[in-house]
Protein backbone atom coordinates (compact mmCIF):
# COMPACT_ATOMS: atom_id res chain seq x y z
CA UNK A 1 0.00 0.00 0.00
CA UNK A 2 1.24 3.48 -0.87
CA UNK A 3 2.39 5.78 1.91
CA UNK A 4 0.80 9.14 2.69
CA UNK A 5 3.79 10.93 1.18
CA UNK A 6 3.51 8.95 -2.05
CA UNK A 7 -0.24 9.54 -2.31
CA UNK A 8 0.17 13.24 -1.61
CA UNK A 9 2.79 13.44 -4.38
CA UNK A 10 0.47 11.62 -6.81
CA UNK A 11 -2.44 13.92 -6.01
CA UNK A 12 -0.26 16.98 -6.58
CA UNK A 13 1.02 15.55 -9.89
CA UNK A 14 -2.47 14.73 -11.17
CA UNK A 15 -3.74 18.18 -10.19
CA UNK A 16 -0.90 19.78 -12.18
CA UNK A 17 -1.77 17.59 -15.15
CA UNK A 18 -5.40 18.62 -14.79
CA UNK A 19 -4.40 22.29 -14.91
CA UNK A 20 -2.40 21.62 -18.09
CA UNK A 21 -5.19 19.74 -19.86
CA UNK A 22 -7.74 22.38 -18.84
CA UNK A 23 -5.49 25.11 -20.27
CA UNK A 24 -4.99 23.12 -23.48
CA UNK A 25 -8.75 22.69 -23.78
CA UNK A 26 -9.25 26.45 -23.50
CA UNK A 27 -6.55 27.09 -26.11
CA UNK A 28 -8.09 24.52 -28.48
CA UNK A 29 -11.54 26.06 -27.97
CA UNK A 30 -10.21 29.50 -28.95
CA UNK A 31 -8.35 28.08 -31.96
CA UNK A 32 -11.40 26.08 -33.01
CA UNK A 33 -13.51 29.22 -33.04
CA UNK A 34 -11.09 30.94 -35.44
CA UNK A 35 -10.70 27.82 -37.60
CA UNK A 36 -14.46 27.34 -37.70
CA UNK A 37 -14.99 30.92 -38.85
CA UNK A 38 -12.45 30.49 -41.68
CA UNK A 39 -14.03 27.18 -42.65
CA UNK A 40 -17.58 28.54 -42.75
CA UNK A 41 -16.50 31.50 -44.87
CA UNK A 42 -14.85 29.13 -47.35
CA UNK A 43 -17.47 26.36 -47.31
CA UNK A 44 -20.02 28.11 -49.51
CA UNK A 45 -17.45 28.84 -52.21
CA UNK A 46 -16.14 25.26 -52.04
CA UNK A 47 -19.68 23.90 -52.36
CA UNK A 48 -20.47 26.18 -55.29
CA UNK A 49 -17.30 25.39 -57.23
CA UNK A 50 -17.97 21.69 -56.70
CA UNK A 51 -21.50 22.13 -58.05
CA UNK A 52 -20.18 24.07 -61.05
CA UNK A 53 -17.70 21.30 -61.92
CA UNK A 54 -20.43 18.67 -61.66
CA UNK A 55 -22.71 20.72 -63.89
CA UNK A 56 -19.93 21.23 -66.41
CA UNK A 57 -19.09 17.53 -66.41
CA UNK A 58 -22.73 16.73 -67.09
CA UNK A 59 -23.09 19.30 -69.88
CA UNK A 60 -19.88 18.10 -71.51
CA UNK A 61 -21.68 14.91 -72.39
CA UNK A 62 -23.29 16.78 -75.28
CA UNK A 63 -19.86 17.39 -76.85
CA UNK A 64 -18.04 14.36 -75.48
CA UNK A 65 -16.62 13.45 -78.91
CA UNK A 66 -14.86 16.80 -79.01
CA UNK A 67 -13.43 16.69 -75.48
CA UNK A 68 -9.67 16.45 -75.46
CA UNK A 69 -9.04 17.18 -71.79
CA UNK A 70 -7.76 14.31 -69.64
CA UNK A 71 -9.37 15.72 -66.48
CA UNK A 72 -12.74 14.55 -67.86
CA UNK A 73 -11.47 11.28 -69.39
CA UNK A 74 -12.97 7.95 -68.42
CA UNK A 75 -9.97 5.99 -67.10
CA UNK A 76 -11.20 2.47 -66.41
CA UNK A 77 -8.00 0.83 -65.16
CA UNK A 78 -5.57 3.27 -63.54
CA UNK A 79 -1.97 2.09 -63.39
CA UNK A 80 -0.49 4.70 -61.06
CA UNK A 81 -2.28 6.84 -58.45
CA UNK A 82 -1.36 9.82 -56.28
CA UNK A 83 -2.72 9.58 -52.74
CA UNK A 84 -2.57 12.88 -50.84
CA UNK A 85 -2.99 12.36 -47.09
CA UNK A 86 -3.64 15.21 -44.65
CA UNK A 87 -3.11 14.79 -40.89
CA UNK A 88 -2.10 17.08 -38.03
CA UNK A 89 1.45 18.11 -37.15
CA UNK A 90 0.69 17.58 -33.45
CA UNK A 91 -0.88 14.86 -31.33
CA UNK A 92 -3.04 14.90 -28.20
CA UNK A 93 -6.21 14.93 -30.31
CA UNK A 94 -7.66 11.49 -29.65
CA UNK A 95 -8.11 9.25 -32.68
CA UNK A 96 -8.10 12.12 -35.16
CA UNK A 97 -4.84 11.18 -36.88
CA UNK A 98 -5.09 7.41 -36.61
CA UNK A 99 -8.52 7.38 -38.27
CA UNK A 100 -7.02 9.06 -41.34
CA UNK A 101 -4.03 6.72 -41.32
CA UNK A 102 -6.27 3.63 -41.09
CA UNK A 103 -8.34 4.84 -44.05
CA UNK A 104 -5.14 5.47 -46.00
CA UNK A 105 -3.81 1.99 -45.26
CA UNK A 106 -7.11 0.44 -46.34
CA UNK A 107 -7.06 2.44 -49.59
CA UNK A 108 -3.45 1.42 -50.27
CA UNK A 109 -4.26 -2.25 -49.74
CA UNK A 110 -7.28 -1.99 -52.02
CA UNK A 111 -5.25 -0.39 -54.81
CA UNK A 112 -2.35 -2.82 -54.40
CA UNK A 113 -4.77 -5.71 -54.78
CA UNK A 114 -5.62 -4.26 -58.21
CA UNK A 115 -1.90 -4.03 -59.09
CA UNK A 116 -2.01 -0.22 -59.02
CA UNK A 117 1.24 1.65 -58.26
CA UNK A 118 0.97 4.31 -55.56
CA UNK A 119 2.72 7.60 -54.93
CA UNK A 120 2.05 8.68 -51.35
CA UNK A 121 2.13 12.42 -50.64
CA UNK A 122 1.83 13.10 -46.92
CA UNK A 123 0.92 16.42 -45.31
CA UNK A 124 1.29 16.43 -41.53
CA UNK A 125 4.04 15.33 -39.17
CA UNK A 126 2.03 12.61 -37.44
CA UNK A 127 1.33 10.61 -40.59
CA UNK A 128 4.92 11.10 -41.77
CA UNK A 129 6.24 9.67 -38.50
CA UNK A 130 3.88 6.71 -38.71
CA UNK A 131 4.69 5.79 -42.31
CA UNK A 132 8.42 6.09 -41.56
CA UNK A 133 8.00 3.80 -38.57
CA UNK A 134 6.15 1.07 -40.52
CA UNK A 135 8.45 1.43 -43.52
CA UNK A 136 5.98 2.72 -46.09
CA UNK A 137 7.70 4.74 -48.80
CA UNK A 138 6.54 8.33 -49.24
CA UNK A 139 6.85 10.26 -52.48
CA UNK A 140 6.62 13.67 -50.78
CA UNK A 141 6.63 14.85 -47.16
CA UNK A 142 5.18 18.21 -46.15
CA UNK A 143 5.32 19.58 -42.59
CA UNK A 144 3.72 22.80 -41.34
CA UNK A 145 1.00 23.16 -43.97
CA UNK A 146 -1.78 21.35 -42.12
CA UNK A 147 -1.26 23.47 -38.99
CA UNK A 148 -1.13 26.71 -40.98
CA UNK A 149 -3.12 26.43 -44.25
CA UNK A 150 -1.88 28.61 -47.08
CA UNK A 151 -3.61 28.88 -50.47
CA UNK A 152 -0.40 29.36 -52.46
CA UNK A 153 1.35 26.36 -50.88
CA UNK A 154 -1.79 24.24 -51.25
CA UNK A 155 -1.92 25.17 -54.94
CA UNK A 156 1.73 24.14 -55.35
CA UNK A 157 1.06 20.72 -53.81
CA UNK A 158 -1.88 19.90 -56.08
CA UNK A 159 -0.28 21.51 -59.15
CA UNK A 160 2.53 18.94 -59.14
CA UNK A 161 0.04 16.08 -59.15
CA UNK A 162 -2.12 17.75 -61.78
CA UNK A 163 0.83 18.28 -64.12
CA UNK A 164 1.82 14.62 -63.74
CA UNK A 165 -1.80 13.65 -64.43
CA UNK A 166 -1.88 15.71 -67.62
CA UNK A 167 1.45 14.20 -68.70
CA UNK A 168 -0.08 10.74 -68.06
CA UNK A 169 2.47 9.85 -65.39
CA UNK A 170 -0.43 9.14 -63.03
CA UNK A 171 -4.05 8.21 -63.72
CA UNK A 172 -5.85 9.32 -60.56
CA UNK A 173 -5.55 11.73 -57.62
CA UNK A 174 -7.12 10.65 -54.32
CA UNK A 175 -7.43 12.94 -51.28
CA UNK A 176 -7.79 11.50 -47.76
CA UNK A 177 -8.36 13.62 -44.66
CA UNK A 178 -10.38 13.87 -41.44
CA UNK A 179 -12.81 16.78 -41.70
CA UNK A 180 -14.87 18.86 -39.31
CA UNK A 181 -18.58 18.08 -38.89
CA UNK A 182 -19.29 19.81 -35.59
CA UNK A 183 -17.60 20.38 -32.23
CA UNK A 184 -18.15 16.76 -31.25
CA UNK A 185 -17.74 14.96 -34.57
CA UNK A 186 -15.14 14.53 -37.31
CA UNK A 187 -15.49 12.45 -40.46
CA UNK A 188 -12.85 10.88 -42.72
CA UNK A 189 -13.23 11.84 -46.38
CA UNK A 190 -11.83 9.87 -49.33
CA UNK A 191 -12.25 12.03 -52.41
CA UNK A 192 -11.24 11.19 -55.97
CA UNK A 193 -10.22 14.57 -57.35
CA UNK A 194 -9.21 13.47 -60.85
CA UNK A 195 -10.46 12.44 -63.29
CA UNK A 196 -13.74 14.33 -62.93
CA UNK A 197 -16.58 12.00 -63.70
CA UNK A 198 -18.81 13.02 -66.59
CA UNK A 199 -22.32 12.63 -65.19
CA UNK A 200 -25.20 12.18 -67.59
CA UNK A 201 -28.74 12.75 -66.30
CA UNK A 202 -31.43 11.28 -68.53
CA UNK A 203 -34.12 13.48 -67.06
CA UNK A 204 -32.19 16.65 -67.82
CA UNK A 205 -31.95 18.22 -71.27
CA UNK A 206 -28.80 19.98 -72.36
CA UNK A 207 -28.33 22.58 -75.04
CA UNK A 208 -26.17 21.53 -77.92
CA UNK A 209 -22.84 23.23 -77.42
CA UNK A 210 -20.48 24.03 -80.26
CA UNK A 211 -16.91 23.97 -78.94
CA UNK A 212 -14.82 27.07 -79.54
CA UNK A 213 -11.13 27.13 -80.25
CA UNK A 214 -10.23 28.07 -76.68
CA UNK A 215 -12.77 25.97 -74.77
CA UNK A 216 -10.06 23.56 -73.61
CA UNK A 217 -8.04 26.43 -72.13
CA UNK A 218 -11.11 27.67 -70.29
CA UNK A 219 -11.89 24.20 -68.95
CA UNK A 220 -8.30 23.64 -67.91
CA UNK A 221 -8.32 26.95 -66.02
CA UNK A 222 -11.53 25.95 -64.24
CA UNK A 223 -10.14 22.52 -63.36
CA UNK A 224 -7.00 24.09 -61.88
CA UNK A 225 -9.03 26.56 -59.82
CA UNK A 226 -11.27 23.72 -58.64
CA UNK A 227 -8.30 21.58 -57.58
CA UNK A 228 -6.49 24.45 -55.86
CA UNK A 229 -9.47 25.55 -53.83
CA UNK A 230 -10.46 21.98 -52.97
CA UNK A 231 -6.94 21.38 -51.64
CA UNK A 232 -7.01 24.61 -49.63
CA UNK A 233 -10.49 23.92 -48.27
CA UNK A 234 -9.35 20.43 -47.27
CA UNK A 235 -6.59 21.96 -45.13
CA UNK A 236 -9.08 24.32 -43.44
CA UNK A 237 -11.52 21.47 -42.85
CA UNK A 238 -8.79 19.25 -41.41
CA UNK A 239 -7.50 22.01 -39.11
CA UNK A 240 -10.97 22.68 -37.69
CA UNK A 241 -11.43 18.94 -37.17
CA UNK A 242 -8.06 18.74 -35.41
CA UNK A 243 -8.93 21.50 -32.95
CA UNK A 244 -12.38 20.04 -32.21
CA UNK A 245 -10.82 16.60 -31.64
CA UNK A 246 -8.14 18.07 -29.36
CA UNK A 247 -10.74 20.05 -27.43
CA UNK A 248 -12.68 16.82 -26.82
CA UNK A 249 -9.55 14.90 -25.88
CA UNK A 250 -8.41 17.55 -23.39
CA UNK A 251 -11.90 17.78 -21.91
CA UNK A 252 -11.93 14.01 -21.39
CA UNK A 253 -8.42 14.13 -19.91
CA UNK A 254 -9.45 16.91 -17.51
CA UNK A 255 -12.48 14.93 -16.36
CA UNK A 256 -10.39 11.78 -15.95
CA UNK A 257 -7.83 13.70 -13.89
CA UNK A 258 -10.59 15.06 -11.66
CA UNK A 259 -11.92 11.54 -11.11
CA UNK A 260 -8.41 10.29 -10.34
CA UNK A 261 -7.90 13.07 -7.79
CA UNK A 262 -11.12 12.00 -6.06
CA UNK A 263 -9.99 8.37 -5.92
CA UNK A 264 -6.50 9.25 -4.70
CA UNK A 265 -7.92 11.63 -2.08
CA UNK A 266 -10.24 8.88 -0.86
CA UNK A 267 -7.32 6.47 -0.64
CA UNK A 268 -5.21 9.13 1.10
CA UNK A 269 -7.91 9.69 3.75
CA UNK A 270 -8.30 5.93 4.19
CA UNK A 271 -4.56 5.42 4.75
CA UNK A 272 -4.41 8.39 7.11
CA UNK A 273 -7.35 7.02 9.12
CA UNK A 274 -5.68 3.62 9.28
CA UNK A 275 -2.49 5.24 10.52
CA UNK A 276 -4.38 7.21 13.16
CA UNK A 277 -6.26 4.09 14.28
CA UNK A 278 -3.03 2.06 14.45
CA UNK A 279 -1.31 4.77 16.50
CA UNK A 280 -4.27 4.93 18.90
CA UNK A 281 -4.18 1.16 19.30
CA UNK A 282 -0.44 1.31 20.00
CA UNK A 283 -0.98 4.06 22.60
CA UNK A 284 -3.81 2.16 24.29
CA UNK A 285 -1.75 -1.04 24.26
CA UNK A 286 1.21 0.75 25.78
CA UNK A 287 -0.96 2.29 28.50
CA UNK A 288 -2.46 -1.10 29.34
CA UNK A 289 1.00 -2.65 29.48
CA UNK A 290 2.18 0.08 31.88
CA UNK A 291 -0.84 -0.52 34.13
CA UNK A 292 -0.01 -4.21 34.39
CA UNK A 293 3.48 -3.34 35.58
Amino acid sequence: MATLKELKSKISSVKNTQKTTRAMKLVSTAKLKRAEESLLMSREYARKIDEVMKEISAKLSSIKDSINLRAFANIQEPKKVDIIVVTADKGLCGGFNIQTIKSTLATIEELKAKKVKIRLKVIGKKAIEYFRFVGIEMYEEIVGLSSSPDYKKAAEVIEKSYNDFVEEEIDNIILIYNGYVNKLTQMVHIKEMLPIEVEVKDSQEFLEVEPTDDYELILESLVKKYLEYTMYYTLLDSLAGEHSARMQAMDAATNNAQEMVKQLTLEYNKVRQENVTRELIEIVTAIEAMKKK
